[in-house]
């Protein structure tokens, strides 16, 4: 591979802020040191305007006070802080001149990521994010390709092996997996295509694209913290993983049909690490529905595969979820997890469990009723879910993922098998070939 991937970038960024050097960092990623130099050099992003804030190219212009620093009169009247001089250089005249840019920058790692003294630093800071540097490396490599021609035969081809696959609610990504090398552009070039209208189907055949506000972190504030929650909140959780870095983590939601159209619930679970998520039919939304689900897991695979796959449970404060005693522990009294839960109002605590839900929701939309729902078809929808291969992985599904002996133990218990990429099929239309 000779390009970086969003995961690559992602590591980068990482290993930047644990104030890592470029030699370990390359060695982790298996790029060369002067890739990951490079990489970090090109793709920094410089904050604050300092041609607004320090025109003289100072920390200290804000602030700065000084008057007749210059040993002969000027022409401009001598009232003025020297900063505002036209006659005069002051960087050359203030023993106090700081620059605004920092040295450090100059030298690896080109950054402040890391650096212990980035906070109480007035200088100019650089950054190196993955989402920003992944970003403006698309756009590069889209514009690399711009006014490259091609011809109604080689349309023809793409919308061949296009066509029938987004009618399938296959993503682009997801068919670029399997079939990169026969299409032959970037998937760049063929959303520019689909803009053209140059295919068979058009930007309303493709699944929909999702986008979120940024979140800013903050305390929810609540006015009465109950009692189930004691000891299991979002801060409980944060200082749980401060002290316990390497715990798996795994999401936990529930997923409603439509109002008045039947009790049917669906209880989702989705392994952080691996993107894999199991599905499961309630017969109703209710707390005991949900511990019947922990009991069945933990009886098929045994407390102590159980405690490997679920050791930690982060869930919100539906009502199917305020009985934390009796999901963490078993009728005889041994601890098999431990659930924390988000603050209230606030899902994107658990974004990837939240995020995989769109994908549910192409195959029932929303508003749909559960009522004609059977387990076969839960079965079902988990395996082509699990069979969409994701960017962050470099394309590999969250089947592939799945590869220590507890997680093909569950895949075996819960008779899981992946879905060749080419019959995934993410539209309502998979429940009606049953």
């Amino acid at each position: 591979m000779k390009h970086l991937s969003l995961n690559d970038r992602i590591l980068i960024e990482k290993y930047l802020d644990d104030d890592l050097t470029f030699a370990y960092i390359s060695r982790r990623i298996g790029r060369s040191l002067s890739t990951v130099s490079r990489e970090v050099k090109n793709h920094r992003s410089f904050t604050g305007d300092y041609d607004r804030l320090s025109p003289n190219g100072c920390s200290r212009y804000q602030s700065c006070l000084k008057k007749n620093l210059c040993s002969t009169e000027s022409v401009y009247t001598c009232r003025d802080r020297c900063k505002f001089c036209r006659e005069y250089d002051c960087k050359k005249l203030c023993p106090k001149f700081d620059p605004a840019e920092c040295e450090a920058l100059k030298v690896p790692p080109y950054v402040c990521n890391g650096c212990p003294k980035e906070k109480e630093c007035k200088k100019i800071h650089a950054y190196y994010s993955a989402g920003s540097a992944h970003n403006r490396y698309l756009k590069l490599l889209s514009e690399s390709r711009k006014g490259v021609r091609i011809s109604m035969e080689e349309i023809e081809k793409i919308d061949k092996i296009l066509a029938p696959l987004i009618l399938k609610g296959q993503s682009i990504n997801h068919i670029f997996a399997s079939h990169r090398n026969e299409i032959g552009c970037s998937e760049k070039t063929i959303y520019n295509y689909i803009d053209l209208n140059v295919f068979s189907f058009r930007n309303i055949d493709l699944p929909r694209k999702v986008r979120y506000r940024l979140r800013h972190p903050q305390k929810i504030a609540t006015k009465l913290e109950y009692e189930y929650r004691k000891g299991r909140t979002f801060d409980c959780f944060r200082s749980y993983m401060e002290e316990n870095p390497q715990t798996d983590i795994v999401e936990m939601d529930t997923v409603k049909g439509a109002r008045n159209s039947g009790k049917k619930t669906l209880l989702t679970f989705i392994f952080r690490k691996t993107s894999f998520m199991i599905v499961f039919l309630l017969p109703d939304g209710a707390k005991q529905s949900v511990v019947n689900v922990f009991d069945y897991l933990c009886d098929g695979l045994g407390v102590t595969v159980f405690r490997k796959l679920f050791p930690l449970i982060l869930t919100d404060n539906g009502v199917e979820f305020k009985g934390p005693h009796d999901l963490e522990f078993t009728d005889s009294g041994a601890r098999r997890t431990r659930v924390f839960y988000c603050d209230p109002q606030a899902s994107w605590q658990k974004p990837h469990v939240e995020n995989n839900h769109t994908l549910i929701r192409r195959i029932i939309p929303k508003g749909s009723s559960f009522s004609f729902l059977d387990d076969h078809d839960v079965h079902l929808v988990t395996e082509h879910i699990n069979s969409v291969p994701r960017e962050t992985f470099d394309n590999r599904t969250p089947f592939e993922l799945m590869s220590s002996p507890e997680q093909k133990k569950l895949l075996e218990f819960l008779k899981l098998s992946e879905i060749p990429h080419d019959e995934v099929l993410l539209k309502p239309a998979l429940l009606k070939k049953k």
